[in-house]
């Protein structure tokens, strides 16, 4: 295995429509518990923001702290490697605006939200 292209690795960690917004919400907000976390993201199930929470995890991205009280209370927060990412995810929020604001000069602004979201390129 070649060492020098590890960028279908990075892709893992961070592909898909929930681990970007997750970890945003995390490095805007701090420390974050589980319910303040899907109240921030109301369109993510229980289920998906554990999957994607454990995933996280497991990569050393996050720190889920949980606390043995009764109710239970865990937190998640961002793990100093996690810190690492902050470039990167914020060169990603960069380019994202950037695109945007180009779709709108192409397309108009209507047009380009449409683009966005996954619509026919067709009318």
């Amino acid at each position: 295995m070649t060492t020098y292209c590890k960028f279908e690795k990075a892709l893992d960690i961070l592909v898909g429509k929930w681990k970007p917004v997750i970890l945003l919400r995390l490095f805007a907000n701090g420390t974050m518990r589980f319910s303040e976390l899907q109240r921030a993201i109301p369109d993510i199930t229980k289920k998906m923001l554990t999957q994607q929470l454990r995933e996280l995890e497991y990569h050393d991205i996050i720190h889920r702290e949980v606390y043995h009280q009764i109710p239970p209370k865990v937190e998640y927060s961002i793990t100093a490697y996690g810190h690492r990412m902050t470039p990167l995810l914020q060169a990603m929020n960069d380019w994202g605006i950037g695109h945007m604001a180009h779709l709108e000069e192409l397309y108009g602004e209507n047009r380009a939200e449409k683009l966005i979201e996954g619509e026919s390129f067709i009318d």
